[in-house]
């Protein structure tokens, strides 16, 4: 990708069908614009968790989830650039309010990448990146819908790395990724997607990394229909005579008629 009729041909390639693949699964799966009102990606982003690949939307095992992913991020403008990448669950579901919340499961920020470098290993960033947020494994509680996880690459202003000396760290819970992109100045250049829901293995990883509420099964709660009460007869007439409508319904005799020679 040192050429940039390389770059021009690869980004042709990209957007001829991965993209709109992309597009379609961040858009029909409400990511935009539950997280993000707008995004344009001109970024290729590819997501796997150690050989396994991952396609855009798929659900993915908790286990195999456990580790952090790796990303391949491939830019088609020359130049080195820092980003920063975030991992955001916007379906947990908070029981006060009966309505879901926002979790980052991973937060790292002054991560430099270029047509050329393109691997970005969560597990391992290198020496002048800065981790926020560590790495939680995805997880869904028995009986919640599946989780949506959105992976963001946001390209930092000027190439200007964010001071990581500040101790005020955004929360895991409650994160606002929308807040965050005002606050730093950020582009989305670059998404991804995939998903997690309960199986057999989601209760061991969350023992492993110390996450409560395994044996909490969520339920739905069961709403009453509406039933239209059917008023009495009585009832019926009198507020048939009070609208100016007859109260008795109208009979119909029919007469025999004989006929004669």
């Amino acid at each position: 990708m040192n050429r940039p009729i390389y770059r021009y041909l690869a980004d042709q390639k990209w957007r001829s069908y991965r993209r709109k693949v992309l597009m379609q699964r961040l858009t029909q799966m409400s990511v935009v614009p539950d997280l993000v009102s707008h995004l344009d990606p001109t970024a290729e982003v590819q997501l796997a968790f150690k050989r396994r690949s991952v396609q855009a939307g798929d659900i993915v095992d908790s286990r195999v989830s456990e580790v952090p992913a790796r990303l391949h991020v491939q830019v088609f403008d020359k130049g080195e650039r820092l980003v920063s990448v975030a991992v955001v669950d916007p379906d947990v579901p908070d029981l006060e309010t009966d309505g879901f919340r926002s979790r980052c499961h991973f937060l790292a920020v002054n991560i430099p990448i270029s047509p050329s470098q393109t691997s970005v290993p969560l597990s391992k960033l290198p020496a002048e990146a800065g981790q926020l947020l560590s790495w939680l494994p995805p997880h869904a509680q028995k009986g919640s819908p599946y989780h949506r996880l959105a992976v963001f690459v946001l390209q930092q202003p000027d190439e200007k790395p964010i001071d990581v000396s500040s101790k005020h760290y955004p929360p895991r819970d409650d994160f606002n990724i929308r807040s965050f992109i005002a606050r730093q100045k950020l582009k989305p250049i670059g998404a991804y997607l995939f998903r997690t829901q309960w199986d057999e293995g989601t209760a061991g990883v969350m023992a492993r990394a110390g996450i409560s509420g395994a044996e909490i099964e969520l339920k739905r709660r069961r709403v009453e229909p509406l039933v239209k009460k059917q008023l009495p007869l009585q009832k019926k007439r009198n507020l048939r005579g009070l609208a100016g409508l007859p109260t008795k319904r109208l009979s119909f005799s029919h007469k025999k008629m004989r006929l004669s020679d």
